[in-house]
């Protein structure tokens, strides 16, 4: 079976658990590669603790993106040539996958443009005004739009991660790898607590 390449799009300012826990559930599929990357590569932060080693964009393979928002994306979505690049990857990438404002830096590429999405609830009025070109969903866990996926605030990534194994590789897959991760899975992605 190939590889699956599981790339992960860190930045100053991440937000540590919108990757972290989809991570965990992505690397429990068989013949997966997760690494990390950021425009120029090196060490990036979350801002307060966690560092990580990161390869530059020009070292991608194609495969699964993985955009975690955070603090960290208010300014990168004013930096042309980190949106030009993330368009770029996300465009080639098999399957895009963001967690909370990660979702407005794929919205600034256009690829998103009239298309469903979701984002951290807290965040939703700045979405809406810095791409209002796309389809804002306010009361979503996680969205689908084609090969895009949208999750909510953090700890919604896990959901959407285990929703996206469900759809690649079955939903029995997706229920195992929840129990053996002791977690709850919300399942459905219309039942949203926080909207």
């Amino acid at each position: 079976m190939k590889t699956v390449d599981i790339n992960v799009i860190l930045f100053e300012g991440f937000t540590a658990l919108d990757f972290i826990g989809p991570v965990e559930a992505l690397q429990r599929i068989e013949n997966y590669r997760i690494r990390y990357f950021s425009l120029h590569g090196g060490i990036v932060s979350n801002g307060k603790t966690l560092k990580i080693e990161t390869l530059p964009f020009s070292e991608m393979q194609q495969g699964i993106l993985l955009v975690p928002g955070g603090f960290g994306t208010r300014g990168l979505v004013q930096d042309a040539a980190f949106i030009e690049a993330i368009g770029k990857i996300a465009d080639e990438a098999v399957f895009c996958l963001t967690v909370c404002t990660g979702s407005a830096l794929l919205a600034m590429t256009g690829l998103l443009r009239g298309k469903k999405a979701t984002s951290n609830k807290l965040a939703m009025n700045w979405v809406r005004e810095i791409a209002p070109e796309t389809n804002w969903q306010a009361h979503a866990r996680w969205v689908v739009s084609g090969k895009y996926y949208t999750s909510s605030g953090v700890s919604a990534g896990m959901d959407m991660a285990l929703g996206f194994i469900a759809d690649q590789w079955g939903r029995e897959t997706a229920e195992n790898i929840a129990r053996r991760m002791e977690y709850i899975w919300n399942a459905d992605p219309d039942i949203d607590p926080f909207s």
